[in-house]
């Protein structure tokens, strides 16, 4: 992937608010996600990015989980004895990356995961967020969901802590982190789901203020063609 900053600053006017939320595995960043998209009133996209990027490929939507961000990360995009498996994963993350970029430029939403805080970078209403908590929470959080010990819960954190961070560094050409740039970071252990909800919301009502105002300036400051001439 190549670098594509514009030199120029954008009108924000322009560009819908989109949020885009990483998330450290066992954090609930996907509950979340769907309470904040229920709170604000816009969508949030997950699988459905996976159901877009299918369609586009041509495949099942079995076949592009298979390489979705876990599998892709840790079984196909990183052992040289699978160059199959790495151009396979390669192309499926392109479609989910055409998908990103087409909803992140069409509307106001909510998407999770699967890079689009480096994908979306371009955007200025871009409010890129990480849902996190520390380690022995959300291993915690993982045992009790899944009824499982606290060892394979711990196993399975890790694991697929680690399978995310190697997705971000693979896809972006170790250009960004999971953890990189984020203008909010919140925490489930300190605040519970709902705190997280209420402190994106308030970061999302602030830009779409931010953008509205925007529009209003540069409505007014377009004259109006038939306006009559004084004389």
């Amino acid at each position: 992937m190549t670098e594509n900053f514009s030199e120029v600053s954008p009108d924000i006017s322009t560009y819908p608010v989109v949020i885009a939320i990483a998330r450290d595995f066992g954090a609930e960043g996907h509950e979340i996600g769907k309470m904040l998209s229920v709170e604000l009133g816009i969508p949030l996209y997950d699988n459905e990015v996976l159901v877009r990027a299918a369609m586009r490929a041509g495949v099942t939507t079995d076949q592009i989980a298979a390489y979705d961000e876990s599998l892709a990360a840790e079984v196909a995009a990183f052992l040289p004895d699978r160059v199959d498996a790495r151009s396979v994963a390669d192309k499926l993350f392109k479609q989910m990356e055409g998908v990103i970029r087409d909803l992140g430029s069409s509307e106001s939403c909510i998407i999770e995961g699967r890079l689009s805080d480096y994908i979306l970078r371009d955007n200025p209403n871009l409010i890129t967020v990480l849902v996190t908590a520390p380690l022995e929470a959300r291993i915690e959080i993982v045992r009790s969901k899944r009824d499982i010990s606290e060892k394979k819960a711990r196993k399975l954190v890790k694991r697929m802590q680690r399978a995310r961070e190697m997705f971000y560094k693979r896809y972006s050409a170790s250009k960004w982190t999971l953890h990189a740039g984020k203008d909010v970071v919140v925490n489930r252990a300190r605040f519970g789901r709902q705190g997280c909800v209420d402190i994106l919301a308030a970061a999302y009502r602030t830009k779409l203020a931010a953008v509205e105002r925007a529009r209003a300036e540069r409505s007014a400051s377009v004259a109006p063609e038939d306006a009559p001439v004084a004389e």
